[in-house]
């Protein structure tokens, strides 16, 4: 990989500890605290207060470094404009919660409107720039020509990523260090031929590691649902641009098991009226209920990204 590629991990991530810095005290200030929801596990209950929104820091880092590379590498853009929409999104969400101190935040036909609607226009965009050829894993690279079925693949895959990046976002630096490792992979798999994508992937790497500054146990302040979306964004958006969508499946096994063990848990618990698979939903709280420390259960989860990420790469 050309050297010039670790460039934006290094701008990004001292940016992101000077922007992350100097934002505690304005969410201070602004009283942006965390309200923790009752019926969520007791051990979070000393969290609440505790300041949120921190993904303004990091996408504002995010950007400043995007917009110094975007002329040498223009084909990040999109991405980036993706990434930025689900954290206006997610922002807006969080403002309606922390601020307007209206519980439900976005009322959720608007919230998946508004996530809808940038899905769409982004996928038209794959449609017509990219065409509709997707690498299959473990074929040796095969292509697929998905033909019509491309744009709600692509609507899919941005959506139920964002979902799981969202419920991967319940403990103290999970979802930080996960995406750091999911970023790393993507920057590699991009390299010399895809540099818009590498760059923007080592930009976010960076920006994650910096907040973690932050955010790891015993976090400081957390990301919000301004940084989370934005992060699903990305995740997609990258595995998009790259044709690696099917890959999501593997390296992004952990947004994966999370929105799977919520759906399997209400779905179970309405179907035996009242019994459960889980002892709380997402799986990282049931880990918890189990005896499990937020920081082993962070390392558990990042290894397994890691082995995942090993494993998308052999697939490839």
């Amino acid at each position: 990989m050309n050297g010039i590629l670790l460039i934006p991990v290094v701008v990004s991530f001292f940016l992101s500890v000077i922007f992350c810095r100097l934002m505690l005290p304005l969410l201070r200030k602004l009283k942006f605290g965390q309200q923790i929801r009752q019926e969520g596990n007791p051990e979070h209950y000393k969290k609440q207060g505790t300041l949120t929104m921190g993904g303004i820091g990091y996408l504002a880092a995010l950007l400043v470094t995007c917009l110094i590379f975007v002329f040498r590498y223009p084909r990040m853009l999109p991405v980036l404009i993706l990434t930025m929409g689900f954290g206006i999104i997610g922002f807006i969400d969080d403002y309606l919660k922390v601020v307007k101190k209206q519980s439900e935040g976005f009322k959720i036909w608007q919230k998946m409107l508004c996530q809808f609607i940038l899905t769409a226009a982004f996928s038209v965009y794959c449609y017509k720039a990219l065409g509709t050829d997707v690498i299959i894993p473990f074929t040796g690279g095969k292509i697929w020509h998905m033909g019509w079925l491309y744009i709600p693949f692509v609507m899919f895959c941005v959506l139920g990523t964002d979902t799981g990046t969202n419920f991967t976002d319940g403990l103290d630096g999970l979802c930080s260090s996960v995406t750091v490792v999911v970023a790393l992979f993507l920057m590699l798999i991009a390299g010399n031929e895809n540099g818009g994508i590498a760059c923007i992937s080592g930009a976010v790497a960076g920006v994650l590691m910096g907040f973690l500054f932050y955010n790891a146990h015993p976090a400081k302040v957390f990301m919000g649902d301004t940084g989370a979306l934005a992060l699903g964004g990305f995740v997609a958006g990258a595995a998009i641009m790259l044709k690696i969508g099917w890959f999501i499946i593997i390296f992004g096994i952990i947004y994966v098991i999370e929105v799977m063990s919520d759906i399997i848990q209400i779905s179970y618990f309405h179907l035996t009226h009242g019994k459960r698979v889980f002892k709380m939903a997402p799986i990282h709280h049931h880990f918890e209920l189990s005896g499990y420390s937020e920081t082993q259960i962070v390392a558990m989860f990042t290894c397994i990204t890691v082995l995942a990420c090993i494993v998308a790469y052999w697939a490839m």
